[in-house]
């Protein structure tokens, strides 16, 4: 069994997955020794993608788990934002994307999705979706007295553009969530400011910023190993 594991993730995946979770887990040591439930969701974090950069079914439903615990993280510091989106929009979408991704295996393997393609009238509709659905959640946190409502409110979009992505099987979920990521180290780089505890969650989603860039050269190198199998 082991053999098999070393065949499945590469040498730069292992070292990629291993060293985001020696960092987070460095940087909870230093900075928190406090908040379990913090490491746990990084950890859980950090191994949904490596598995999501795989294309593989089994990261959406860690990140179903992530979802959970990251959604009462944040309304402990009154992120109130980031808590309804991801328990509200992330963790029902990635229920949808599992099952997506479980009924679109690439040749029958249950270990790799199947890459999509979606067209130029559905990415349209896409962004109209999008903001639709910041316009509605900026009034919404807005009513909760969200703190840092801006970046907050960003944080909607960009989460919105990677859950629908990622349900539609297209490579650029990765770029949706990196550019999430990028909103949510703003975000938490303001937590920290006044709680140092909160830099082992900023690590983790500087670690998550990586993986999701690798996720997405990743799924690009599938697409097109699968289109050159589906023309042999």
């Amino acid at each position: 069994m082991e053999t098999k594991r070393k065949r499945y993730f590469t040498a730069f995946e292992l070292a990629l997955w291993l060293g985001s979770a020696a960092v987070i887990a460095a940087a909870f040591a230093a900075f928190d020794r406090e908040n379990y439930l913090t490491l746990a969701a990084s950890l859980i974090g950090v191994t949904s993608l490596i598995f999501c950069a795989k294309g593989n079914p089994i990261g959406q439903a860690l990140m179903i788990a992530f979802s959970i615990i990251y959604g009462v993280i944040s309304f402990s510091f009154a992120y109130y934002g980031e808590m309804i989106t991801y328990l509200g929009m992330t963790m029902p979408m990635a229920i949808f994307a599992l099952v997506s991704w479980l009924r679109n295996p690439y040749g029958g393997r249950k270990t790799e999705v199947k890459v999509n393609r979606i067209s130029k009238k559905e990415t349209a509709l896409m962004f109209v979706l999008a903001a639709a659905v910041t316009f509605g959640f900026y009034f919404i946190l807005s009513a909760f007295n969200t703190a840092n409502i801006v970046p907050s409110t960003i944080s909607v979009t960009t989460s919105f553009l990677g859950v629908y992505l990622t349900f539609r099987r297209s490579p650029y979920f990765a770029l949706g969530y990196a550019a999430n990521d990028v909103v949510l180290i703003v975000l938490w780089s303001l937590a920290t400011a006044s709680d140092m505890s909160y830099v082992s969650v900023l690590v983790c989603f500087s670690a998550f910023l990586i993986n999701d860039i690798y996720g997405f050269v990743n799924w690009h190198r599938m697409e097109k190993r699968q289109r050159l199998g589906a023309a042999s």
